[in-house]
């Protein structure tokens, strides 16, 4: 391996500049291949500072260069070269020593198939190996008119999402890198050098609470519990209340791994254990993970948590991680011609991973792109083709053929075949998946294996169980021992793979249809359907839809899950196949983003199950068809929105289409869709591609940009004449001054924009609306008071008020919206006499309410929990509610006369919603959002409800 230079950083801003002069281009020509701004440019240029790994990556690919070199040196020049904690002079405190130990314990990572020849090395350098990923969250589209409820994706990475937040909730597919972040995180905060995007978390102690060890050993840990609950040798010597006193203060920073690997029954429990913490302190920071259908949306919504979602890795992001393995295998090898022949094998596998999107699909997670990597390398450039395939390779690949092939001694005394092997870690996946556990005691792993040996003569007469077991966990690269009383899978993947090839040999279908519908069992049902046999696969796929048709309850869960196992499948009975694809047409086509989103999450194959033509289909059919192919995205799913999009009436080429462009080739999709969409919906804007083909479809006239661009960046890339809403973010504007450029500007929206300080830019514009979400703290809203024109507002942002009345704001208002940030008292609200539109997202006390029933031109009350204190309304005539209760019925029923529109976002908490209440309000039409409960209509007739998503039969009747 090439020695490192002594000042990385300014190696690095020296490969940068040789390769600008190289290819002949000025900064102003490297800001348009990058889009990137010029501060950014001359800094990483300059030296001056450690550009971030994004960056880097835009540059080597405007410049023609590999990035991995020039990652190394990032890498090495943001690297301390001892942690402050080995720095600190004379005796220790416990938190130097808490910190040094969380730094050792979490600072490697173990990488599938990283050293075949010897496992107990395959071990990477968080330094090295972490790998900032994309991070999405779904929010409010543009609040106020039609695209009021229409969820969008803000993509960040991950540092930039995490940045301000106290409170997440982190989603992702098994292998996606949720851990490796929360491992990531803990690391650079023992160190006390988190990124400047995460400034605000600076300074906390990292609490790692892995939930796979905590659940077994009985009731969640208090605070002063946490290190002797995860086995930390330093737990006896803790001080007393210190942990505590460190989540007091706020200064803790919780990291707590995955709630999937909870039992369903266990997880209504452990959210009250993590809200108890919450509420006991509030001021430190919890990041909680989860795979995606672990836990509904709005899971810890209460607790006022952020939900954001791991994105596959882009093209780039696999690219880099390729370069990181291989790089990693060369520093483990000290022959010449072996890191040679890395090297190529490294160039051949980005070449086959760029022609082969099959390939690139299957690479989308760092497990998953890991496995493909070493198998690349174990088959001298030969690849399986689908995900069954690569299992089993690496099953082989890891279990016997690497230390047959490398003639590798036999260090515990044990050989065992493949067949031997894999018959052992069955056993034990298949124990951990009957006793829903993701990690078993020592002695429980040492007992299977004792139950198995009488039967395998052969593996017994070579050492006793504890033997056997010792070579499992060092030999197979599949099983580890965390701790020194615990056993695991290197990841639940393999589990899951192991555990439904041992339910089938057992014959257990009623087990694995009992738990179908359990989101812990779905990957090994649909393993289990490619490990079976033909009949046995018919026999499965028959039970699935069975029980699917027994249950409404469990209905589409059980029966897209059948659908997608088919493609799994190797061979099938042909009326089964119909019998499945007659289900899941039974659920089609999608009628709510939320059905959309659950299609989209089987592939591509689904496209195949879509009407292909929008004849006959009504508006929620059409929105939920578009928005599924378009997160599904790729080269099918293009073709079936060309097709799709020809036949649609203009009118309904609008809002799902523009939120689907991120997922495909940007230039591609906006010369084919976007010059047509209908309305001219506001464009969000979320990345670079997506800024530099804005001039494509000039002129835009609403706009939202959800990256930081500079002022200059923002005039460059929009026609100022033309524009009339605009929204920004980030840290890159200064100040607004910029925003007077734009004669025809009505609507702006500030998001997080850390260095606007106030709005005096904009005192004496025509603005008619304004929103202002994660204001800095110390923002001045005294200019509201110098916009005349003022009619809407929303506020996401803390105000430093007691009541509304001190809000400096004109008289004109007609809506006013307030996020759950804005915790000021409505009094005061009676001054804004012209008010008709008022949404809050909290409950409202009874002075709140008498003053609200002051305004006489109110028309709209939403996002209210219930409206339980409030007195006679008589104008307002749209009410929306986040629950429905037997006493908000009563009140509405009694004190709102006028009351033509009621929505009702239900939670699953209550089972039936009684309208009977409701049946003298002859005007009255009430929407329920519902999520599977029944609705009991008591006289209030049927014609004037609307169930969202549609129902396609009666069982939403009590």
């Amino acid at each position: 391996m090439a020695e490192l230079p002594a000042d990385p950083l300014a190696e690095l801003a020296r490969q940068l500049r040789t390769l600008k002069a190289q290819r002949g281009l000025q900064t102003g020509g490297l800001q348009q291949r990058t889009g990137l701004g010029r501060t950014t440019l001359s800094q990483a240029l300059s030296g001056h500072r450690a550009p971030s790994e994004t960056t880097l990556v835009l540059l080597a690919k405007a410049l023609g260069a590999d990035p991995e070199p020039l990652l190394a040196l990032r890498s090495a020049a943001a690297r301390p070269p001892v942690s402050r904690a080995s720095r600190a002079v004379g005796p220790l405190s416990f938190e130097q020593r808490y910190r040094a130990y969380v730094e050792l314990r979490h600072s490697r990572l173990t990488v599938v198939g990283l050293d075949l020849s010897r496992p107990e090395r395959a071990h990477w350098p968080l330094d090295a190996a972490y790998l900032s990923l994309e991070l999405a969250e779904r929010t409010e589209g543009w609040p106020g008119g039609d695209e009021a409820d229409q969820p969008r994706l803000v993509v960040k990475r991950a540092e930039h999402a995490l940045s301000e937040r106290r409170r997440v909730l982190l989603r992702g597919l098994a292998g996606s890198g949720k851990s490796t972040l929360l491992q990531w995180l803990a690391v650079a905060a023992a160190r006390e050098e988190l990124p400047e995007e995460l400034a605000d978390w600076r300074g906390r102690i990292p609490f790692v609470l892995p939930l796979r060890s905590l659940v077994r050993r009985g009731p969640l840990p208090a605070p002063q519990e946490f290190l002797a609950a995860v086995g930390t040798p330093l737990a006896s010597s803790q001080p007393e209340g210190w942990a505590e006193g460190v989540l007091a203060r706020g200064e803790g920073l919780v990291l707590v791994d995955g709630i999937d690997e909870v039992p369903q029954g266990q997880r209504s429990v452990t959210r009250d254990w993590l809200e108890e913490l919450l509420a006991a302190y509030q001021d430190s920071v919890f990041v909680v993970t989860t795979r995606p259908s672990a836990v509904p949306e709005g899971w810890l919504g209460a607790s006022r948590f952020t939900e954001l979602t791991v994105r596959p890795m882009s093209a780039a992001d696999i690219g880099v991680f390729v370069g990181r393995w291989h790089a990693a295998a060369r520093r483990g090898t000290e022959s010449a011609e072996e890191q040679r022949h890395l090297h190529e094998l490294e160039s051949a596998l980005r070449m086959t991973v760029r022609a082969q999107r099959d390939l690139a699909q299957l690479s989308s997670t760092p497990l998953m792109c890991a496995l493909v990597c070493a198998l690349h390398r174990d088959r001298r450039g030969h690849l399986p083709h689908s995900r069954m395939e690569l299992y089993q390779a690496a099953l082989s690949m890891l279990l016997v053929r690497r230390d047959r092939e490398r003639s590798i001694d036999i260090p515990e005394g044990i050989q065992l075949t493949e067949h031997q092997s894999v018959k052992l870690l069955q056993r034990l996946a298949y124990w951990l998946i009957r006793n829903r556990q993701t990690e078993m005691d020592y002695p429980t792993a040492l007992a299977l294996i004792s139950d198995a040996l009488p039967a395998m003569p052969t593996v017994a007469e070579q050492g006793p169980p504890e033997q056997v077991l010792a070579h499992l966990i060092g030999r197979s690269g599949l099983l580890r021992q965390p701790t020194t009383d615990t056993v695991d899978f290197v990841h639940r993947t393999f589990q899951d793979y192991l555990g439904a090839k041992a339910a089938i040999e057992a014959h257990d279908f009623h087990l694995l249809i009992n738990n179908a519908q359990d989101d812990q069992w779905e990957d090994v049902i649909r393993m289990a359907v490619a490990h079976a046999r033909p009949a046995e696969s018919t026999t499965l796929l028959r039970r699935l839809i069975a029980r699917g048709d027994n249950e409404p309850k469990h209905r589409p869960r059980l029966h897209l899950l059948a659908q997608a196992s088919l493609r799994y499948a190797t061979e099938i009975e042909p009326a089964a196949r119909q019998l499945t694809e007659q289900r899941a047409r039974a659920l089609m086509p999608p009628r709510s983003p939320e059905e959309a989103d659950t299609l989209a999450g089987l592939g591509a194959g689904v496209l195949d199950l879509l009407p292909s033509s929008p004849e006959n289909l009504e508006v929620d059919e059409l929105e939920a068809i578009v928005r599924t192919a378009g997160a599904i995205g790729g080269d099918q799913a293009y073709a079936f929105l060309q097709g799709f999009f020809n036949q649609l009436p203009e009118k309904y080429r609008g809002w799902e289409l523009n939120n689907a462009w991120r997922n495909f080739d940007v230039m591609q999709f906006v010369r084919d869709f976007l010059p047509h969409l209908s309305g001219k919906p506001m464009l969000h804007i979320e990345t670079r591609e997506q800024v530099a083909a804005l001039h494509l479809l000039l002129p835009v006239q609403d706009v939202q940009l959800d990256l930081d661009l500079t002022a200059e960046e923002i005039l460059g890339c929009l026609d100022p004449e033309h524009v009339k809403s605009i929204g920004i973010s980030g840290k890159n504007v200064n100040d607004l001054e910029f925003m007077r450029s734009f004669p025809h500007l009505r609507e702006i929206s500030l998001r997080g924009c850390e260095k606007i300080t106030n709005l005096g830019a904009l005192s004496g514009l025509s603005l008619t609306s304004i929103r202002l979400s994660h204001c800095p703290e110390h923002f001045s809203f005294a200019s509201l008071s110098r916009l005349p024109a003022l009619t809407d507002l929303f506020l996401y942002s803390k105000v430093p008020y007691e009541t509304l009345a001190e809000l400096p704001c004109t008289e004109n208002l007609k809506l006013l919206w307030l996020g759950p940030e804005v915790k000021a008292s409505t009094v005061g609200i009676s001054r804004w006499q012209q008010l008709k539109n008022f949404v809050a997202n909290r409950s409202l006390t009874a002075e709140e309410w008498d003053e609200i029933s002051q305004l006489k031109n109110l028309e709209l009350v939403q996002g209210l929990p219930n409206v339980a204190g409030a007195p006679l309304m008589t104008t307002v005539k749209t009410l929306t509610l986040d629950e429905a209760t037997d006493e908000s019925l009563q009140v509405i029923a009694i004190n709102f006369p006028r009351l033509k529109n009621l929505t009702i976002h239900r939670q699953a908490s209550r089972a039936v919603i009684d309208l009977s209440r409701l049946r003298t309000m002859r005007d009255l039409r009430v929407t329920l959002n519902r999520s599977g409960e029944k609705v009991k209509l008591g006289g209030f007739p049927a014609e004037r409800l609307t169930i969202k998503p549609r129902p396609r039969d009666d069982s939403w009747r009590a």
